[in-house]
């Protein structure tokens, strides 16, 4: 495996953005969108058309237990419209507890809760490419 991945924290009002290198095996927070549900997709499309990635990779926000949410729905949703508008497979990897080691991360880097806030999904995003990267390294 080897190539560019994009990586997306899914949260209702806004959506991480991380690129990844699967040949390093790194991930580095790129930018928070507004969810395209409240913003539209030309933000996404933009991105799919300046990265041009070969993996795509969704956190998917499951309950405790595992179970699907109603925001774990959501997100599956987004990530089939991000596969359709991109014409690239989609990969759900489940992220609980994403935000919460983006919060530390940032908080051990000297972060300040504002700058936290602007950030974290960022940051989440990272973490889930990171994730996925480890789970596919050979």
């Amino acid at each position: 495996m080897s190539g560019l991945v994009l990586g997306f924290d899914y949260g209702q009002k806004r959506v991480g953005v991380a690129t990844g290198q699967a040949l390093t095996g790194t991930a580095t927070p790129l930018t928070t969108l507004v969810n395209p549900q409240l913003g539209g997709w030309g933000a996404f499309d933009a991105l799919l058309a300046q990265w041009r990635p070969q993996t795509l990779v969704v956190g998917l926000p499951l309950a405790a237990d595992g179970s699907d949410t109603t925001v774990s729905q959501a997100a599956r949703r987004f990530a089939t419209e991000l596969g359709d508008r991109s014409g690239l497979a989609v990969a759900l990897i489940d992220e609980r507890l994403s935000s919460h080691e983006a919060e530390a991360r940032l908080a051990a880097d000297g972060r300040r809760p504002p700058a936290m806030r602007e950030r974290r999904d960022a940051v989440a995003a990272a973490i889930i490419v990171e994730t996925w990267l480890a789970e596919h390294a050979h």
